[in-house]
């Protein structure tokens, strides 16, 4: 048994003062006043800062120097968990783009074995290859296609754990959109030039989320909302957002909390090689990416993913945006595992949860990481 203590608790909803948490091997036990704290076990005095459950990304597309799609075996996921890991994301999902049918196959077998055999890989993330070439991105035109019968086939068969499509109306009907859903796939509008119709009827379908909002996506206008002004009016829906001042006006970030809560945005790092102690340089599907502050771009200055990690999202949300701190934890813990359907499990702290924690100062940097109640060493790796 473990005793934290020293910490100001944050349960995934508020924060508890004057609280321990206890964890029975894998498991949290209990959060107790600490007056009533268990005097046995392994007593811990975290000398201060917020023990919160550890974070949950749904969007990871690598990290550490290691690309997903370069990279699709479960080694490469490994090292992409490890690399986060030290970040306090204990939840993630490997992100694989738009590519070649063999790289999203091999990613697809990966992130099978990978789930039961990485901790925190929950599933897998499919961003395309069934999106609109209008609003494509940096993803590489010749591979965006619309969805076919055996490929809809191909994802419920192969789903382990938590799978998430990005999609766009354009590129897959609405019966297949509904079809997917009923399956357990969590399906995400993105990439999308839809019209705000457009979207309402993906919503409708059964999509329950919005990848990355405001980026490759149609805008808001006062009389042509788009995928933007739909997503914002419909509180079925969960969107990410990238939080690192580059993806969008902090104006934009202030709008989009305002109008979902912090129960309807779902922080995603976005997360590319250069993240989490990566190169500044590297290539996707052959064309050269670079850092640029927290943004990565490609030769032509388009937007490429981001270089920042979770705890980076937490910090641009409460620091710099100046909203409260319990809504940017939330937005990075309960409300994606509550996206996911995992919440049962994972992005709180109750009893019968995983010990799943991160420690963070004052000034929000990770103090500490436990996985399934087990501190990681420095390399992220359980101890």
């Amino acid at each position: 048994m473990k005793v934290f203590t020293g910490a100001r608790l944050f349960d995934g909803k508020r924060f508890l003062d004057d609280h321990a948490l206890v964890v029975d091997g894998a498991a949290i036990h209990a959060l107790v006043e600490l007056k009533d704290r268990p005097r046995d076990g392994e007593q811990i005095d975290l000398g201060g800062g917020i023990l919160a459950p550890g974070f949950v990304d749904w969007q990871i597309n690598g990290g550490g120097g290691v690309l997903f799609n370069a990279e699709p075996t479960v080694e490469g996921i490994a090292r992409i968990a490890a690399a986060h890991r030290r970040e306090g994301v204990t939840g993630f999902l490997p992100t694989v783009v738009t590519d070649a049918p063999e790289v999203l196959a091999a990613a697809l077998t990966a992130a099978r074995l990978a789930h039961v055999r990485v901790p925190g890989a929950l599933g897998i993330h499919v961003e395309g290859p069934f999106i609109d070439p209008r609003r494509k991105g940096v993803h590489p035109p010749e591979w965006i296609r619309p969805m076919r019968e055996k490929d809809a086939e191909a994802l419920i068969a192969t789903r382990a754990g938590v799978m998430v499509v990005t999609l766009a109306p354009a590129s897959v009907p609405h019966e297949m959109i509904a079809r997917l859903a009923r399956s357990g796939i969590v399906v995400s509008l993105g990439h999308s030039d839809a019209t705000a119709e457009e979207a309402e009827a993906v919503f409708d379908a059964g999509a329950r989320a919005v990848t990355h909002l405001y980026n490759a996506m149609s805008q808001l206008g006062s009389r042509t909302p788009g995928v933007v002004g739909a997503t914002l009016a419909d509180q079925r829906v969960i969107c990410g957002l990238i939080a690192d001042g580059e993806h969008a006006h902090p104006a934009a970030y202030q709008a989009a909390i305002a109008a979902k809560g912090p129960r309807g945005i779902a922080l995603v790092s976005d997360a590319m090689p250069p993240a989490a102690g990566g190169p500044d340089v590297f290539e996707l599907q052959g064309r050269r990416m670079t850092r640029v502050g927290h943004k990565l771009v490609d030769e032509n200055g388009t937007l490429a993913g981001a270089a920042i990690t979770m705890p980076d999202a937490v910090r641009y949300v409460a620091l710099t945006l100046g909203l409260p701190l319990a809504h940017a934890l939330a937005m990075a813990t309960l409300t994606p595992a509550r996206l996911l359907g995992v919440d049962d499990r994972i992005g709180r702290l109750a009893p019968g949860c995983r010990a799943d924690l991160v420690h963070l100062t004052d000034a929000l940097d990770v103090a500490g990481v436990w996985a399934e109640g087990r501190a990681l060493d420095e390399r992220g790796a359980r101890g």
